[in-house]
């Protein structure tokens, strides 16, 4: 089941080019056009789910053991000191991992981090365990 007016379902078949890396019947490995670091990869299912949620999770497993793989191949490909994956899904509705090739030297800041306010840290904890 694919979306329309989806970029990543109109690159899963074939509409719009891409750099693929990997390909199988359930996922697709392709280069990012806007990387962060050079060898930016993105990893999608083929069928659109929008967010990780709604991913069968035998479908997660085998795009995370990828993911995986996927991380192997770019740190020794591209030289980087690490890769760091990102589960977003904002920007473009269809569940996709970045996978960033980073170095200690990049000069990329992580997120920046908030504090919380005096026992608000257990009021969100309480919440979470619902």
């Amino acid at each position: 089941m694919n979306d329309l007016n989806c970029i990543f379902c109109k690159i899963v078949k074939g509409e719009i080019p891409s750099e693929k890396i990997y390909e199988d019947e359930n996922l697709l490995a392709f280069m990012d056009i806007f990387p962060i670091n050079k060898g930016h990869v993105l990893i999608i299912t083929k069928d659109h789910y929008q967010w990780m949620q709604d991913v069968p999770d035998e479908l997660i497993s085998k795009s995370f053991i990828k993911t995986k793989e996927l991380i192997t191949a770019i740190k020794n490909g591209v030289g980087a000191d690490y890769v760091q994956i990102s589960v977003v899904g904002k920007d473009v509705p269809h569940f996709h991992i970045h996978l960033i090739p980073r170095f200690n030297d990049d000069g990329f800041s992580n997120w920046e981090t908030k504090k919380y306010e005096e026992g608000e840290i257990k009021e969100f904890a309480d919440k979470i365990r619902g």
